[in-house]
C-alpha cells in the first residue's frame, strides 16, 4: 500500500512539474508574441503612420503577460487596431464564448468577428451580437468555411468614405481565391461590392498584388472609399510562400518547430527566432514590406496563437 501511495505521489509530482514547465514556457512565449506584433507595427508605421494591425485570435495578448489578472497591456494595445476573432458567438451551433468576449470588452478592444453557422437562420444574431459591442461581424456557413465566397448581402451597406477601421460598418474576409478563374475575375468580384473593409491575401497564387490593383480595390462599387488589408501568417510558415526553400522541413531550420494539425502545408514556427523575424519584417524582401509596397492599408496577422500551440498540442 505504501509503495502505491509513493508511486502515486511521484507521478503527481512529475505531472505538476511538467504542467508548471509548460505554463512557464507559454507565459514566456506570450510575451514574445506581444513583442513580435509590436515590432511589426513599429516597423510598418515607419512607412505609414496609419497602418492597421489586426491579430487574429489569442485575445489573452491584450493583457500583461497574457493574464487578465495582471491588467491591460496598454503599450501593446496602442500598437494594434482590433482583434480578429473566429467563432466567438457561433461554432456551428450557438456556443457563446463569454471568456474571450470578456477579455476584449474589459480591455476595450474592437473585434472583427468571423462566426461559423450550421445554417443561415442565426446569421442575423451574429450581426446583432457584434453590433451591440460596437464590433463587426462576418458570418459564415458551410459553403464559406474557408473564406472563399463573397456573401450577397452586405450588412449596414453604405456610401460613406471609409478611411480607417473605426469608420467601417462591415467587412469582407476573402483569403481564398479557389472560386475564381483568374486574378482579374477575383478583383472584379470585389470591386463590384460595397464592403467598407476588405481582408484578402497579399498574393494571387505566387504573384503579389500591385499597388494599382490594390488602389482600385479601395473604391467601392458606389464610388466611396474603403480600406484594404492583407492577410499574413506570423505564427506558422507556409510552404507555398515566396520565402519557402525546397530543402526546408520540420527541424531544418531549427525554428520550424511543429506540424500544424489539419494543415499539411504549414508548420508552427519559433516566431521569436531572428531568422523568422527577418522573413516577416525589417528589410526590403520581408513580407511586411511587400504588403506596404503593394499599397495595403494594414495587415491581418494569423496564427498569433503559436504562443500556446507550440507547447500544448502534438
Amino acid at each position: 500500500m505504501l509503495k502505491k501511495i509513493l508511486r502515486l505521489s511521484f507521478y503527481l509530482f512529475i505531472f505538476t512539474l511538467i504542467f508548471a514547465c509548460k505554463k512557464k514556457k507559454t507565459a514566456n512565449a506570450t510575451v514574445k508574441m506581444q513583442e513580435f506584433i509590436t515590432e511589426i507595427s513599429v516597423y510598418a508605421r515607419e512607412f505609414d503612420s496609419d497602418f492597421i494591425i489586426i491579430p487574429q485570435n489569442g485575445a489573452e495578448l491584450v493583457y500583461i503577460n497574457g493574464e487578465q489578472e495582471n491588467g491591460v497591456n496598454s503599450a501593446f494595445i496602442s500598437q494594434i487596431n482590433a482583434f480578429g476573432m473566429e467563432e466567438l458567438y457561433y461554432n456551428g451551433e450557438i456556443e457563446k464564448d463569454d471568456y474571450r468576449i470578456n477579455l476584449l470588452k474589459t480591455a476595450g478592444v474592437k473585434a472583427l468577428v468571423a462566426d461559423f453557422h450550421n445554417d443561415n437562420s442565426a446569421i442575423t444574431n451574429s450581426y446583432s451580437y457584434a453590433a451591440a459591442e460596437g464590433w463587426l461581424a462576418f458570418p459564415r456557413t458551410s459553403d464559406n468555411y474557408d473564406y472563399k465566397n463573397i456573401p450577397s448581402f452586405v450588412y449596414n451597406e453604405n456610401a460613406d468614405n471609409i478611411t480607417n477601421l473605426n469608420e467601417a460598418k462591415n467587412y469582407l474576409y476573402l483569403i481564398s481565391t479557389d472560386n475564381y478563374s483568374s486574378k482579374a475575375a477575383f478583383l472584379a468580384a470585389i470591386q463590384a461590392t460595397n464592403y467598407d473593409a476588405i481582408i484578402i491575401d497579399a498574393f494571387y497564387q505566387d504573384a503579389l498584388f500591385t499597388s494599382a490593383e490594390i488602389n482600385a480595390l479601395k473604391v467601392k462599387a458606389n464610388g466611396a472609399q474603403r480600406i484594404v488589408i492583407a492577410y499574413m501568417s506570423i505564427g506558422s510558415a507556409e510552404k507555398y510562400r515566396y520565402y519557402w526553400q525546397e530543402k526546408w522541413r520540420k527541424g531544418k531550420p531549427n525554428w520550424l518547430k511543429k506540424k500544424y494539425a489539419g494543415y499539411k502545408d504549414e508548420l508552427w514556427v519559433e516566431f521569436w527566432n531572428p531568422e523568422w523575424k527577418s522573413i516577416i519584417y525589417g528589410n526590403e524582401q520581408s513580407y511586411t514590406k511587400k504588403i506596404i509596397e503593394a499599397g495595403f492599408d494594414g495587415t491581418y496577422l494569423d496564427n498569433v496563437e503559436a504562443f500556446y500551440f507550440l507547447y500544448h498540442r502534438k
